[in-house]
C-alpha cells in the first residue's frame, strides 16, 4: 500500500521539527544564544517584579478587609459589653440609692423616740392647691387618721388623711389646706405655717417684736391647743429654714416664709408615727368592742374632713 499525500505532509513536518529541534539545542549553548537569553531575560524581569509586586498587593488587602472584619466583631462585643455594664451600673447605683435613704429612714426612726412604720409612696397628687401622695401601708400595719408622717432626717412630710386595710393618703404641708403651728429655734418666736402655690411655706402671725433672719431653722411647736388637745404634731419635728421676712413697720405680726426641709415633690419613703396622738384623747372603749368602734366593724377606708384653704 503506497502513502498517501497527507502521510507524506505529516512525515515531511515531523521531520523538520526533529531538525529544528536539534538545531536550536545546538543552537542553545553557544555564546550568542546565551546571551539573548540573558537580555530577553532583564527585558522581562521588571514585568514580573510589578506582576509579583501586584499579587502580593492583592493578598495583603485581603489580609485587610479580614482584619477590618474581625476588629467589627470585637467592636460590636465590646459595645455589647459596655451597655451591659451600664445597665448593671444604673441597676447598681439605684440600688444603692434605695439602701442610702432607707438607712436614713432607719436612722430616723432610732431616735424619733416613736413607734413608726415605714411606707414607700406609690403615687402623687398634684394641682393648683392639692399636694397629697399615696403609701403602700394602712391600717394592716397600725396606720389611723392623723397619723404625722416624716421623712428623712426627720423632716415633717404631713398627715393621713385617709386610711385603708393597705394604703393611707397623706395630705403634705405644701398643700394650701395644712396649718402647722411652728417655732422658729433661735428665737422660739411661733406662728401658723400654711402650704401655699409653689411649695414655699408662709409662716404667718409672728409677732412683730420677735427676732427672725433668714436661715433660722423651724420646727413643730407642739403647743396645746387648750381643753385638754394636744397639738396635732409632735414637738420638734423640722419643718424648713427661713429664706425671706417680710415686715410693716405698722404691724404688729411679720411673715417669714420656709423652704421645707425635705424635697416633697420627690419622697420615696417616708416613717408614719402611730403612737402620738394629737387632739382630744380618746374615748373609754365602748362596752363590747374593745377598739373603741361598731359591733359590725370599720369600713374599707376612713377619711377625715379636710381642712378649708386658709384666707
Amino acid at each position: 500500500m503506497f502513502p498517501t499525500r497527507a502521510s507524506r505532509r505529516r512525515a515531511i513536518l515531523w521531520a523538520a521539527l526533529m531538525a529544528a529541534g536539534l538545531f536550536l539545542l545546538a543552537l542553545g549553548s553557544t555564546p550568542p544564544m546565551r546571551d539573548l537569553q540573558v537580555a530577553v531575560g532583564n527585558l522581562l524581569t521588571p514585568f514580573e517584579s510589578a506582576l509579583s509586586g501586584v499579587t502580593r498587593a492583592g493578598g495583603a488587602v485581603v489580609g485587610a478587609l479580614g482584619e477590618i472584619d474581625r476588629l467589627q466583631g470585637d467592636n460590636r462585643a465590646l459595645q455589647q459589653d459596655n451597655e451591659r455594664l451600664r445597665i448593671e451600673n444604673q441597676q447598681l447605683q439605684e440600688v444603692r440609692s434605695e439602701n442610702d435613704q432607707l438607712s436614713a429612714l432607719l436612722g430616723v426612726q432610732r431616735s424619733l423616740g416613736h413607734r413608726t412604720v415605714a411606707g414607700t409612696v406609690v403615687s402623687r397628687e398634684q394641682s393648683d392647691v392639692t399636694r397629697m401622695i399615696t403609701i403602700d401601708a394602712g391600717s394592716d400595719r397600725g396606720i389611723e387618721l392623723s397619723d404625722v408622717v416624716v421623712a428623712d432626717g426627720g423632716a415633717l412630710v404631713g398627715s393621713v388623711v385617709t386610711v385603708g386595710s393597705d394604703f393611707s393618703r397623706v395630705l403634705l404641708i405644701t398643700d394650701t389646706r395644712s396649718t402647722v403651728v411652728g417655732l422658729v429655734q433661735s428665737s422660739r418666736a411661733t406662728g401658723d405655717v400654711v402650704g401655699q402655690l409653689g411649695g414655699t411655706l408662709v409662716m404667718q402671725d409672728i409677732p412683730s417684736t420677735e427676732k427672725v433672719a433668714d436661715g433660722d431653722m423651724v420646727v413643730t411647736a407642739g403647743i396645746d391647743l387648750g381643753n385638754g388637745m394636744r397639738s396635732p404634731f409632735p414637738k420638734g419635728l423640722l419643718i424648713g429654714n427661713v429664706v425671706d421676712v417680710q415686715r410693716d413697720p405698722n404691724a404688729v405680726v411679720q411673715t417669714a416664709f420656709i423652704q421645707p426641709a425635705s424635697n416633697l415633690d420627690n419622697l420615696e419613703y417616708v416613717l408614719v408615727i402611730t403612737d402620738y396622738h394629737g387632739g382630744l384623747p380618746p374615748l373609754p372603749a365602748a362596752s363590747g368592742s374593745p377598739g373603741g368602734g361598731s359591733a359590725s366593724g370599720s369600713p374599707a377606708a376612713s377619711s377625715l374632713p379636710l381642712p378649708s384653704p386658709s384666707p
